[in-house]
């Protein structure tokens, strides 16, 4: 029997603070779309915005919950500390570089991190971020015809996620038993070995990197951290795939979630890291016509008979 593999990331969800900022930040300077704005489906009090690629692809998605006046994250050990985005070539990262500078967003200039030259850079949020040319190796995302970046310097979509345990030994065992990955390479880090964990066929949108670091307290998490990291699988079919190999295995999980615009299960490894399954489908298209995403309130079904309690309790949120 093929052993299951994933399809690489498909979306990373973190905290935000300020929602209206963080709006305009993903926006305005990195020039990606708003592609769905709705809200936490486990706690609707708050907005869930989606930002991705001019088609909202997996693969390309970054979102965010809505903590207002959330007080900062304490970094530190059994969270992740990288989110990545993948751009193509070296003229691609000399325009970011001029871009950040020129909307007041520092950097760290050009950084060579596993033989890969990066931009490394925060959110408004705190949220650490960076920007790597993948070397045109990667799925490429569809051109957002609603900013004003060059499509050619556009992002293309997510990259790696890296991680940092105080203990690698439960996150490796469950990465390669629990969701079949393998480490193909290590490199270092601040001092610190960092392993890298290939999903299928590997590239470099489908890895995870975790440091194990004895240095570091563990991490509070707070506006700016990140809450969880989705990879992709093709259809519920492999999702049920999946959830009967995790049964096998022994890891315990959510069972299958339905996100409506997507399917999920969800896994807590022992040091507190949590990983999603996510579905390529059904889409965000699902309840709005491609080229109007992310202009209403979008709920799932099982909330709209809800929609006016929910509108009422939110607070208001202009988005330009």
């Amino acid at each position: 029997m093929t052993p299951l593999t994933l399809g690489g990331l498909h979306h990373v969800s973190a905290l935000s603070a300020d929602i209206a900022l963080n709006h305009d930040f993903y926006t305005r300077v990195l020039g990606l779309r708003l592609v769905k704005k709705t809200v936490n489906q486990d706690s609707p009090g708050m907005y869930h915005l989606f930002y991705a690629d001019g088609q909202g692809a997996p693969g390309t998605e970054m979102t965010f919950f809505d903590f207002p006046r959330a007080a900062r994250e304490h970094r530190g050990n059994d969270s992740v500390t990288l989110t990545t985005f993948r751009v193509s070539g070296p003229d691609a990262l000399a325009y970011w570089a001029e871009r950040l500078t020129a909307h007041g967003v520092a950097h760290s200039g050009l950084h060579d991190l596993d033989g890969r030259p990066h931009l490394i850079f925060e959110d408004v949020d705190g949220t650490r971020l960076a920007l790597f040319d993948d070397g045109g190796h990667g799925p490429r995302g569809t051109p957002n015809p609603h900013t004003d970046i060059p499509s050619e310097f556009q992002i293309q979509g997510l990259g790696y996620s890296h991680s940092s345990v105080a203990d690698l030994a439960p996150t490796s065992t469950f990465l390669e038993g629990g969701l079949n990955l393998r480490e193909v390479r290590q490199y270092e880090t601040e001092g610190f070995t960092t392993h890298v964990f290939q999903m299928g066929e590997g590239g470099p949108h489908a890895e995870l990197h975790v440091t194990e670091r004895g240095d570091l307290p563990r991490h509070r998490p707070g506006s700016g951290s990140v809450h969880h990291v989705a990879l992709r699988v093709p259809d519920e079919t492999a999702l049920q795939a999946w959830l009967d190999h995790l049964a096998g295995a022994g890891y315990a999980n959510s069972g299958h979630v339905n996100r409506y615009y997507f399917h999920s299960v969800y896994i807590r490894d022992d040091n507190g890291l949590v990983i999603e399954l996510a579905t390529d489908g059904p889409g965000f298209a699902s309840d709005e016509q491609q080229d109007a995403l992310g202009e209403r309130l979008a709920l799932p079904p099982f909330l709209e008979p809800r929609r006016a309690t929910i509108e009422a309790h939110l607070r208001p949120l202009t988005l330009t």
